[in-house]
Parts: structure tokens; C-alpha cells; sequence
């Protein structure tokens, strides 16, 4: 999405195909260059605003320690911390914050409120998560399959800042198996960029939104949407799985635990998928979405989708300031 001059990241198509490609290029060498201890200030003195409507934990540390790797500043602004806890209009903490940093990053409750902080802002806005999507994390999910299919090998010779190259994803094939939530709506979409052979596995009445389906069949995709989550899994590369029960669900335990029987990621499932790694965006609310054995498993990849997280951020944020 993009306001005048000024590029934002509120879903995952806002980039396209080749921009998405150099995005997880940039952040395979951050990646690289983080673990050869090579220093890589491209934001110094630069100020990333970091509002905050829904308690984090990998999506505050990732881009607090991100924007510290990259030379620059992050600044917490919780909502009781700042005037928009007492009622200051979006637009009006927009305007305001454009005028002091250098991008904002938001983890809000309605998409909508995303998309007014980008409408008023001069600054790139970036959307870490709301009731309808997380970009972010199909960032770093697309990273970790990149990484386990092969495509992060093919890619050693890039830098921060090269272009995109091949994709990595020919033939990779990933099961959802859940609830059919903000995760796996961007995923989908994502999926869709990548040439993805996605299969998605929700109970009746949890699936992706119809809207979501087709701006990914817009992409050229064609996803499959099932009820069934051993046809979803059955020799597939990768099994996603979130959990049943997000933030601000609470209220509906029971009738999800009841409703969600049978779609947990357990060794019962994986054996329909023998070669499948494991991923899961976390939190995890283990014994429910997946059993304690399987994230701890060897063909567990969740702690590395996790770190993922600040990698492909990183390279976000460069690539938008830039």
C-alpha cells in the first residue's frame, strides 16, 4: 500500500511477487551476516515508534532488537502510554508521530485502525499484527520454508541489498491445520506470491474468509479448502499449525475445544506426512493445537520461524526506509 511517495506494510500483497523475493533476500544475508558477527548499521540514527494495542512478545523484541542491529532507535508506546489511550484520534497520533520518527510499526486490534495510522502518516507504516492479519509473520514463515526447501542455499552469494532471484518454492507443499485466523489469512496470501501448493484444514464455520480466497486466486493460486486435516497433511513438506483459541476469544474455549477436535498436530498426524517439517507462529498452547513430543521433535522448525522474525523485519524496514 502505498500513501504519496510513502510505501506501507498492512497485508503481505502490498509487495509484490519480485519486491517480496528481494525482501527475503535482504533478510537471508542479515541472517548471514548477524551470525558472522558482521556489524550492519544501514538505519543508523533512524527511529522506528512501536504502538502497541495487544500484548507481544516475539513481535516487540524482534523489532526493538532489529532496529538496535541495524544502528537505529526503537521507542515503546504502549496505549495507556501515550494520548491515544484517552481518546486521541488516530489520525491525530498519525499526524503527530510522522513528525518525530521514521516509521511505526502498530499491533492493533481492527484492521481498520491500521489503515487509518497509514492514511494520515508520512512515514511507512507497518502493520505487526490486527484481527485480520499478520504480514509480518508470513515474512518470516516464508523465510523458514525458503530455508528448509533448499531456496536459502541457492541465495549465499546476496546481499542486503540485492534483488530478487528465484524463488526457492517450486513444488513446496504446506498444510494448514486449525483455525482458519489472521496467521493463516496472510499466509495464504503469501502462499499465493510464492507458488505455494497450499492446502488449508479447518472445522465447518472457521475457515478463510471467501475475500482472502480470492485475492489469492487472484494471484494465480488455487488453494484447497478442506475439512479433513489428514487429506490436508497427507505428503505434504510443511504442516502449519496456530492456536485454537486467540487473543480476545477467550469466551469461546469450550465450544472451540469441542469444535476443533481431531485437528491437532500430533504424531498420529505427522505419520501421514513422514518428510513434513513442523511450524507453528507461537504462542502455543501445547496438548491443544500440537503435543509437547512434536514441538519439541526434530522436525520441529518452530524456534527458527521465531528468529526469523527479527531477520525478516530487519530486512522490512531497510527496504521500506530505504
Amino acid at each position: 500500500m502505498s500513501s504519496g511517495d510513502v510505501r506501507h506494510f498492512l497485508e503481505i500483497d502490498d509487495l509484490s511477487t519480485d519486491e517480496l523475493e528481494t525482501v527475503l533476500d535482504r533478510a537471508a544475508a542479515y541472517k548471514r551476516a548477524q551470525q558472522a558477527g558482521e556489524d550492519h548499521p544501514d538505519l543508523a540514527g533512524q527511529t522506528l515508534g512501536m504502538i502497541f494495542q495487544k500484548p507481544s512478545t516475539r513481535t516487540r523484541v524482534s523489532f526493538e532488537t532489529g532496529m538496535t542491529q541495524l544502528g537505529g532507535h526503537a521507542v515503546f508506546l504502549g496505549e495507556d502510554d501515550i494520548q491515544l489511550g484517552r481518546g486521541e484520534p488516530l489520525k491525530d497520533t498519525s499526524r503527530t508521530l510522522s513528525r518525530y520518527v521514521d516509521a511505526v510499526m502498530a499491533r492493533v486490534f481492527k484492521h481498520e485502525n491500521i489503515e487509518v495510522l497509514a492514511e494520515y502518516s508520512s512515514v511507512p507504516i507497518v502493520n505487526g499484527l490486527t484481527d485480520d492479519a499478520h504480514p509480518c509473520q508470513t515474512l518470516a514463515d516464508l523465510l523458514t520454508i525458503r530455508e528448509q526447501e533448499g531456496g536459502f542455499e541457492e541465495r549465499s552469494g546476496s546481499e542486503p541489498s540485492g534483488g530478487a532471484s528465484n524463488s526457492g518454492f517450486d513444488g513446496v507443499s504446506v498444510a494448514w491445520i486449525g483455525d482458519g485466523n489472521n496467521v493463516a489469512q496472510s499466509f495464504t496470501v503469501g502462499a499465493a506470491l510464492t507458488d505455494i501448493d497450499l492446502t488449508v484444514a479447518t472445522p465447518e464455520g472457521y475457515g478463510i474468509d471467501d475475500d482472502v480466497l480470492d485475492r489469492a486466486r487472484g494471484l494465480g493460486a488455487d488453494p484447497t479448502v478442506t475439512h479433513d486435516p489428514v487429506e490436508a497433511a497427507t505428503d505434504a513438506d510443511i504442516i502449519y499449525t496456530d492456536v485454537w483459541i486467540s487473543m480476545g476469544q477467550e469466551d469461546e474455549r469450550d465450544v472451540r475445544m469441542n469444535d476443533f477436535e481431531g485437528f491437532q498436530v500430533c504424531s498420529d498426524l505427522l505419520e501421514h506426512a513422514p518428510g513434513a517439517s513442523v511450524m507453528h507462529c507461537l504462542p502455543a498452547h501445547r496438548g491443544e493445537e500440537i503435543t509437547d513430543d512434536v514441538i519439541e521433535s526434530d522436525r520441529s522448525v518452530v524456534f527458527d520461524q521465531a528468529e526469523n522474525r527479527l531477520h525478516a523485519q530487519k530486512a522490512l524496514l531497510s527496504w521500506l526506509l530505504e
